[in-house]
């Protein structure tokens, strides 16, 4: 009997959505060799695309070939562990689960050792230190554009007072100076890393993989994390602007909000990205 087994917590509309794109899943999970599924995990599930557990194995399902594309592309040349790639039937990617478990995960204490989150900080390093993709990424004026977008539209809805917008904003424009490019994941959240003790074992995600400013990533990962920033910076092994770090924060937080409401995932006051900006004083 086929069973679906929701992510707890998961809106009435994404469990919905969730049993929708399980039976997509099943049907091609059914048409490959590992057929007679009997339970699948919604882990992730909202209108652009959905990650669902059978097992040891992952199944993605997303309609953008393009980003299953690049994230192909980026987990092969990667010079850290990410997962095996199994089969791959678009829209659906199958990836074998990592061992171990996840650094941490936003809006919870991290309950790593020192020791890892400096592991990671290497494993950012050595990605950081390889050979640039050869896909574009978004420039400066593009970035710029898209936090003003966001920023209206904070104000305009009324998400946050904005004072509170403004002062983020200020920040996070500093951030917006030129940079030697470095090979990014670009979503490298706190889930994202898998530990073993005190070795990295994996990383997940890489659909937004490409060049970018090396200290986003450092800052995706300590979001909600500050106590740890020192730990990764010391793996990391090279000295870092912290004020940019901060200045990445806040552009990250500006930019997560709406995402995060027009995708179902519940009051913006209920956010951590919204505590982080309410944070900056």
């Amino acid at each position: 009997m086929f069973k679906l087994r929701p992510l707890p917590g998961l809106g009435a509309g994404h469990q919905a959505h969730g049993r929708t794109i399980a039976l997509a899943a099943r049907c091609a999970w059914l048409s490959s060799e590992n057929g007679g599924v009997e339970e699948v995990e919604v882990v992730v599930a909202h209108q652009q695309r959905a990650t669902l557990r059978v097992g040891d194995v992952f199944l993605k399902i997303d309609p953008d070939r393009d980003r299953t594309d690049v994230e192909v592309a980026a987990m092969a040349m990667a010079p850290v562990p990410t997962p095996q790639i199994l089969w791959r039937k678009p829209p659906v990617l199958a990836l074998a689960a990592l061992p171990g478990t996840r650094l941490g995960h936003l809006g919870e204490p991290s309950t790593a050792s020192p020791a890892a989150w400096a592991a990671a900080g290497a494993a950012v390093r050595a990605l950081h230190d390889a050979p640039l993709p050869t896909w574009p990424s978004r420039n400066l004026t593009e970035i710029a554009s898209g936090l003003a977008d966001e920023c209206e539209w904070l104000v305009a809805h009324h998400v946050l007072p904005a004072s509170v917008v403004a002062r983020n904003r200020r920040l996070a424009e500093t951030a917006l100076r030129p940079w030697t490019p470095v090979f990014i994941h670009g979503d490298l959240q706190v889930d994202h890393i898998f530990v073993a003790g005190d070795d990295v074992t994996g990383v997940l995600d890489w659909s937004e993989g490409g060049q970018g400013d090396a200290l986003f990533d450092l800052a995706t990962l300590t979001l909600g994390h500050p106590e740890h920033l020192s730990d990764l910076v010391a793996g990391y092994g090279k000295d870092v602007d912290m004020d940019l770090i901060r200045a990445w924060w806040s552009m990250r937080c500006l930019s997560n909000v709406r995402w995060l409401v027009e995708h179902g995932y519940g009051s913006p006051e209920t956010f951590p990205e919204v505590a982080v900006l309410r944070s900056v004083l």
